[in-house]
């Protein structure tokens, strides 16, 4: 009787093993012999059958770790063949077409403000005369921001509006819910699934406050004299298409290096800019913000920022987008040197046909010239 309890024990505790076993791994259990006899089912009773129930792991708990986990942001996955070149055929017809509309939609701007400004100029005198009659306002804050605004020189004022887009899409990306839409839209990436439209976006996007403290500083130091160059509307067309141009190099450099990832930062619109003044002024004396009494040549400064970028781009510095700041500097120098007679100075049949349009519409005044 002791003999039958013993080995009755030792069938069911081998049993209730390679149960357990063969719930754990599935995978790896194999049957040892075909001609193996099967087992009879031990019977449990209900007070057992719930108290091993209660000791299985539940098999759900794992998978709903797995499902709630989320990846970080800083780190997007995305598998695209490496240098492929073809994906760069959309972002240069991309750059091509928002180049040439930005210079067309410059041309019609400066257009429309001429002809606003002969009207403004009879609004003002009427302006003025009625100001006299009206009492003095004492302590107006809207007349106190109008002095001030008007204190600006013309391109402190141009450069506004950019400052201040630039400033808005600083606090977006301290939105947590736009996270993933900044990231998308708000970074160029040659392997993002969007291509073109970060391409002008990032150009506005600054992440550090650092960062876009200091291209904003440089853009408000060099803005009177980029305006009086070029006037307010073919300067935001160069700035835009700076913007675009830097952001297409990049690409291309991504690619044929494979060093693929994101980029952010007016860095290579600001080196147009400052690669254009450097250019048509080269004597100009510049100065370093937190070492005033060094003093050197605007011409020399741009040297010394090409070799730079240029170090870093052969050496594979990955600091600063070098590539998106060559290419920034590079359309500087071409614009300021051949550009302005190729592309600004044969905008005339562009305007012609817009001044027939407006003439010929409804309120145009008849066929006459401006």
């Amino acid at each position: 009787m002791a003999w039958r309890i013993c080995l009755r024990t030792w069938a069911n505790g081998d049993l209730f093993t390679s149960t357990t076993h063969g719930k754990r791994f599935t995978l790896y259990t194999q049957q040892r012999c075909g001609f193996r006899k099967a087992q009879r089912k031990p019977e449990i009773k209900k007070g057992e059958v719930e108290e091993v129930e209660s000791k299985l792991p539940d098999p759900m708990h794992g998978a709903v770790q797995r499902k709630g986990y989320s990846p970080p942001l800083d780190t997007p996955v995305v598998h695209i063949p490496h240098r492929s070149f073809g994906r760069l055929l959309k972002p240069l017809v991309f750059t091509v077409g928002f180049t040439g509309c930005s210079f067309g939609a410059a041309a019609i701007w400066q257009y429309e403000s001429l002809k606003s400004r002969v009207q403004s100029y009879f609004d003002n005198v009427r302006a003025d005369w009625l100001e006299k009659l009206r009492p003095q306002k004492q302590g107006d804050i809207r007349k106190q921001v109008n002095q001030w605004w008007n204190s600006l020189s013309e391109g402190q004022r141009t450069v506004s509006g950019i400052i201040a887009l630039n400033a808005l899409v600083f606090c977006c990306w301290r939105v947590p819910s736009l996270q993933r839409t900044m990231l998308m839209y708000f970074t160029s990436n040659p392997a993002s699934k969007v291509l073109c439209s970060p391409m002008i976006l990032s150009t506005f996007s600054h992440y550090s406050l650092f960062h876009m403290a200091a291209n904003m500083y440089v853009l408000w130091s060099f803005s009177s004299s980029i305006v009086s160059m070029l006037g307010p509307e073919q300067f935001v067309a160069v700035y835009l298409s700076a913007g675009v141009i830097s952001s297409f190099v990049s690409y291309v450099s991504k690619t044929a290096m494979g060093r693929l990832g994101p980029s952010l930062g007016a860095s290579g619109a600001i080196m147009t800019v400052l690669a254009a003044v450097c250019t048509k002024i080269p004597e100009a004396k510049l100065a370093i913000i937190f070492l005033p009494m060094f003093t050197f040549t605007a011409g020399n400064a741009l040297k010394a920022i090409i070799a730079m970028d240029t170090a870093g781009l052969v050496l594979g510095w990955k600091f600063f987008d070098h590539a998106a700041h060559l290419g920034g500097a590079l359309f500087g120098i071409w614009y300021v040197s051949y550009g302005h007679e190729l592309i600004w100075k044969n905008r005339e049949p562009l305007v012609k046909i817009w001044h027939d349009l407006r003439t010929k519409g409804p309120g145009g005044g008849g066929t006459g010239s401006f």
